[in-house]
């Protein structure tokens, strides 16, 4: 399907703070070619490689100075410089390729005041330029770059312009957040800007390492609305993550339509921890949030957590309780007392109509039916319930995905269970998800004392939790998902990505978000996205202050971890 690319949102701009990052841009198909070429004042095309120093005193940002980190990179040659003649040129699949170069139009204009109009070209390509266009932005649709994979990209910069190439619209959006962060951190910023816009000669060339690189939003908790989620998404997509895990429903919220059940949303979702007010999407809105995270290349996997975490339903209809009594809504924030009466049979009516309504109207390939914690559930009923709930979903065309508990049942072939377990979670657990994983079962990594953003930073962070212990940025980031269920038994091959979840018992708005998640969202986004090779705390530690600037324009409250030596300006 084609999807509208809407334009960024405005973030708003945060005081002088050492928190910041960046965050958005658009998906499509085919293979891309995007050149962003200077207008006639180009620098000549000799020089050493190392760039040269911009005008205003203003260095040049390394070509390599970005997170995640490429996966190669050649610098070479003088810089780019974007200039106010500069046009983005769209050829081949023109309405494709113009959703890419709108986009980018609304990035630059802003901050550059350029105009950069975006205009059609079907002439043919010669060495990467048009006749004629060699200062443009140029974006090209042409097959015949397979070895970038799905989501890969090749990048070149130099006085005549900056090429980016791809095999894949994804592939071109990825390039685009590369460039974003090669500019100038206020390029960012809503307003005009002085400049100047250079871009480091050389080449990048990435690809990722995971297919799947996640974050997880818990709306279930604490409500969050669609331009909240929306705003999460923006910031996710700067650095290549591409999976939105929703956790829609809890014992405090259920947060999605079903129209099977029509009180399940208005009266599950009446309330949260604390007993606000909650809130649900209705379908509409749930679509609103797909096709936004679709224009950032981002497939959203929704999370039905079953059979426990569920009083929410069953406080809303008493059948699905063994006993026939509705519970009151709950606003707490215990775990594991709540289950579906497993031997009814209206349970798996239930089941299968919410999966039925929710699969229809959710194009991903993935569907949650989470599966942890469920103390009041026996083992013998739990593996019952769970080998039923898969195979509705696999019967409305979906993949399982469940938290490692799965594992405990019969995973379905193709599943994915999502291992959140501690570095020193028991041998027998572990033995259990490595066993599972030889037998076929797909592992994403999301180790609670390592990727879980709800995580105290320290004893004296005001957010979040610490039942598995405090966070900082370096551990989040100083460990391996290749070999970090190795000594379990678990091949590296089952591994097909990370994920960062968000729990929202104390979270309540954005800034709470940002505060949490950033700047350890980054680290775990570069474990999925950039090679084992690069994996280097101290390097990154580097890169990841070189960021500050860039959110503190976006107006990210990012948290200043001591652990960073944070510049003030870019």
């Amino acid at each position: 399907m084609r999807l509208h690319i809407p334009p960024p949102r405005a973030l708003p701009l945060a005081p002088p703070c050492p928190r910041a990052l960046s965050g958005t841009v658009p998906r499509l198909a085919g293979t891309l070619l995007l050149v962003l070429a200077a207008g006639a004042s180009a620098l000549g095309t000799a020089g050493s490689a190392q760039a040269k120093p911009a005008p205003h005193g203003a260095a040049v940002r390394p070509l390599g100075q970005i997170v995640p980190a490429p996966a190669q990179v050649r610098p070479a040659g003088r810089p780019f410089t974007l200039t106010p003649s500069a046009r983005i040129r769209v050829e081949g699949h023109a309405a494709d390729a113009r959703q890419v170069g709108g986009y980018l139009a609304g990035l630059l204009r802003p901050s550059t005041g350029y105009a950069l109009p975006v205009v059609e070209d079907s002439g043919p390509a010669r060495g990467g330029h048009s006749a004629g266009s060699r200062h443009d932005i140029r974006l090209a649709l042409s097959p015949g770059v397979g070895s970038l994979g799905a989501e890969g990209y090749r990048l070149g910069s130099g006085p005549d312009g900056v090429t980016l190439t791809a095999g894949t619209s994804a592939g071109l959006f990825h390039g685009v957040q590369t460039l974003r962060q090669l500019l100038p951190a206020s390029v960012e910023k809503r307003t005009r800007q002085p400049g100047p816009w250079q871009v480091a000669g050389g080449t990048v060339t990435d690809v990722p390492r995971y297919a799947y690189r996640g974050a997880m939003l818990d709306v279930s908790r604490h409500f969050f609305t669609v331009p909240q989620v929306e705003k999460y998404i923006d910031q996710l997509a700067l650095y290549k993550i591409n999976e939105l895990h929703l956790h829609l429903s809890d014992d405090q919220g259920w947060r999605i339509a079903v129209n099977s059940w029509p009180r399940l949303a208005p009266y599950g979702g009446s309330t949260e921890v604390g007993g606000g007010r909650g809130g649900y999407y209705t379908k509409a809105q749930y679509a609103q949030i797909v096709a936004y995270a679709g224009s950032r290349h981002l497939e959203v996997v929704p999370e039905i957590d079953m059979p426990s975490h569920t009083n929410a339903a069953l406080a809303t209809y008493p059948q699905l309780n063994c006993d026939g009594v509705a519970p009151p809504l709950y606003t707490g924030t215990d775990v594991g007392f709540s289950s579906l009466c497993v031997p009814k049979d209206v349970t798996y009516d239930f089941i299968d109509d919410v999966i039925r309504e929710l699969a229809a109207i959710t194009p991903g390939r993935y569907l949650h039916i989470g599966g942890d914690e469920a103390q009041s559930t026996s083992q013998a009923d739990y593996v019952s319930f769970m080998n039923r709930a898969q195979a509705v979903v696999q019967k409305y065309g979906k993949t399982v995905m469940g938290w490692h508990q799965i594992t405990s049942a019969t995973p379905v072939k193709g599943a994915v269970a999502e291992y959140w377990g501690y570095d020193d979670t028991g041998a027998a657990e572990r033995a259990q998800v490595a066993a599972a994983a030889k037998n076929g079962t797909r592992l994403v990594l999301a180790p609670a004392d390592r990727s879980y953003l709800d995580m105290k930073y320290d004893e004296n962070t005001e957010l979040g939790q610490d039942w598995a212990g405090t966070v900082e940025v370096n551990r989040s980031y100083d460990w391996d998902p290749g070999t970090y269920l190795a000594g379990a038994g678990v091949p590296s091959s089952a591994v097909i990505g990370v994920e960062a979840p968000l729990w929202t018992e104390t979270i309540v708005t954005n800034d709470d978000i940002e505060a949490m998640a950033f700047p350890r969202l980054p680290g775990i986004a570069e474990l999925g996205w950039s090679p084992e090779s690069t994996h280097d705390w101290n390097t990154y530690k580097l890169r990841l202050a070189a960021q500050g600037p860039r959110m503190t324009a976006l107006g990210i409250d990012f948290y200043h971890s001591p652990l960073i030596d944070w510049p003030t300006t870019d």
